[in-house]
């Protein structure tokens, strides 16, 4: 079943690379449970099929970078890339992509969560694996309150404008 508008996030666990130890998150990959990272806040969600990929690298992490302080305008407290890649690549993305500091980059690398979400599709035959459909959330207090999913092979609806307009 496909996560929809109205519904309460599955449980689920997510892993990122931390590049600064803090109290409660030592540095390198710490992981964290999804119930926790979204109480009380409203997050802008996107997730992608996979890491250092092109469309992924050149248009959807750089609108959600561009547009970091827009959505902190309108009350956003987080925007997350989640990717089914681990947290050590994520991490290097993030780092690649300069978005340490504005988008948790976010790795669901077994696909666990992102199967709880409905939001797979598999890519084995291309020799990819189990992937992340490409789409976009509004989620406040764990509630999606807005979800855009693309059709596959395309970037129209998920991308940060469309969802900044939806705020």
């Amino acid at each position: 079943m496909t996560i929809k508008i109205g519904d309460r996030l599955p449980a689920g666990k997510l892993a990122e690379f931390i590049e600064t130890e803090t109290e409660g998150c030592s540095l390198g990959p710490n992981t964290f449970e999804v119930a926790d990272l979204v109480k009380g806040k409203k997050i802008a969600l996107f997730a992608l099929p996979g890491a250092f990929t092109p469309t992924c690298s050149a248009k959807h992490v750089p609108g959600y970078i561009a547009s970091a302080e827009q959505f902190k305008a309108k009350g956003v407290d987080e925007i997350w890339c989640l990717s089914v890649n681990d947290p050590f690549v994520m991490g290097a993305w993030g780092r690649e992509q300069k978005a340490t500091g504005v988008v948790r980059m976010l790795g669901d690398g077994s696909a666990i969560f992102t199967k709880a979400l409905g939001m797979e599709f598999d890519l084995t035959e291309r020799g990819m694996g189990v992937r992340s459909q490409r789409y976009s959330m509004l989620i406040e207090d764990g509630v999606v309150k807005q979800l855009n999913l693309e059709a596959p092979g395309k970037f129209e609806v998920s991308n940060a404008e469309t969802l900044l307009g939806q705020l």
